[in-house]
């Protein structure tokens, strides 16, 4: 009789029980219910839209718009392509957006340092300051900056007059608009130069203050560098630099450069909401550092002004980059609410006008929604790789 033999080796675990192989065939199962269920989407919509004689494609895009609009970056007129006011609405969006970001940090900033000030009167005023803004609807603020403040400036006739050379009333703001002449790009090779000698000699100061403990003075160097060798280059190329200066010209201002008051409007009311919320997230990034910090530095005897821009803001961006990612993209989406009040931004002037002129819904509100998200990975893309260059090395 044949002898039966046993194996004593441990059984290896069944691949299913690997916590990786498990991750991976469920991600990929919903992958392709994903691709399978956009799929779907799209060939029910091309579908349907066949049935009912609805023409599909990006070929509108060369099409004459045959609408003006009001404000534009890049040159633009009635005869010129609906793919035209893609990119109008698209640098409008992008203007605002941008303006509003920078705003409301310096604001936001200001008003979270003074909510944590010594005091009183400046703390209550920045506490009432955030309380009231954050709670008022955004749209709001911007029709009240709209209807009740900018519409009821004088009219272009009876314009606020500064100077001879700046206007404004309720059509807008109307400022001087320099025109380059030749040899102006001398002037741009000394900004250039500028901003190279800053760079260098920061880097160079922080070397010699890394091996001498001496401090070089790099803010004030800076700026001299930045204004003095901007104008001698100026004065080098023989001023190649003229100003049109608005002037009266029937019922309205020509010439010059126009802020128009949709633009004001819902840069103000961006700018101050988004600021009440950026305050607070940078009060809380202070009050997350120790407090053992600022006390190391006053028996450094560091002033208080060195003490926050050296030790405790440095320390706070960990905590306050995240969040304020979140305001930014906020701002941005936001910025949208301009169709209420007839800014030309994207939605207003693409999915708004140009999707009713030629009823290609389903293109204008992809091509929308993917500029929205395409600005909102970037904004993520750039904050995180500054998160990761301010954040705390440990050894």
């Amino acid at each position: 009789m044949k002898k039966q033999t046993i194996d004593s080796r441990p059984a290896g675990p069944k691949p299913w029980y690997d916590p990786r192989v498990r991750s991976l065939f469920f991600q990929v199962v919903a992958i392709t219910l994903v691709f399978w269920g956009g799929w779907t989407l799209v060939d029910n919509t091309l579908s349907n839209m066949e049935s009912r004689g609805i023409s599909t494609g990006f070929g509108f895009l060369e099409e004459s718009a045959g609408f003006g609009i009001i404000m534009h970056l890049v040159p633009y007129d009635a005869t010129m392509s609906y793919g035209r006011t893609f990119w109008v609405g698209l640098t409008n969006t992008l203007l605002v957006s941008a303006m509003g970001v920078v705003a409301a940090t310096i604001l936001g900033f200001v008003l979270g340092i003074a909510r944590l000030s010594s005091n009183w009167l400046v703390a209550k005023i920045s506490l009432a300051y955030i309380e009231v803004i954050r709670n008022i609807p955004l749209l709001l603020q911007i029709f009240f900056w709209y209807f009740a403040v900018l519409s009821n400036l004088p009219s272009p006739r009876q314009s606020v007059d500064v100077g001879g050379t700046l206007f404004l009333n309720n059509r807008g703001l109307y400022l001087p608009e320099p025109l380059t002449q030749d040899g102006f790009g001398l002037v741009w090779g000394g900004v250039l130069a500028a901003i190279a000698a800053v760079i260098g000699i920061r880097i160079w100061a922080k070397k010699r203050q890394l091996a001498t403990g001496q401090i070089f003075p790099t803010f004030k160097v800076g700026v001299a560098i930045l204004v003095l060798v901007p104008i001698i280059s100026y004065l080098v190329a023989g001023r190649p630099l003229e100003w049109e200066i608005p002037a009266l010209k029937g019922f309205n201002f020509g010439g010059g450069i126009t802020i128009i008051p949709e633009l004001a409007a819902l840069w103000i009311a961006l700018s101050l909401y988004t600021a009440s919320f950026i305050a607070e997230i940078v009060r809380s990034g202070i009050l997350s550092v120790s407090k053992g910090q600022t006390e190391a530095s006053k028996a450094l005897g560091l002033p208080h002004g060195l003490t926050l821009r050296l030790v405790v803001i440095p320390q706070a961006m960990r905590v306050i980059i995240p969040p304020l990612t979140s305001q930014y993209l906020n701002l941005v989406k936001n910025s949208s609410l301009a169709t209420a009040i007839g800014y030309p931004d994207l939605v207003a002037v693409f999915m708004g006008t140009t999707l009713n002129q030629t009823g290609q819904a389903v293109e204008v509100v992809a091509m929308t929604m993917a500029v929205y998200l395409t600005i909102s990975l970037l904004i993520s893309l750039f904050m995180n790789i500054y998160n990761r260059a301010v954040a705390i090395k440990e050894r």
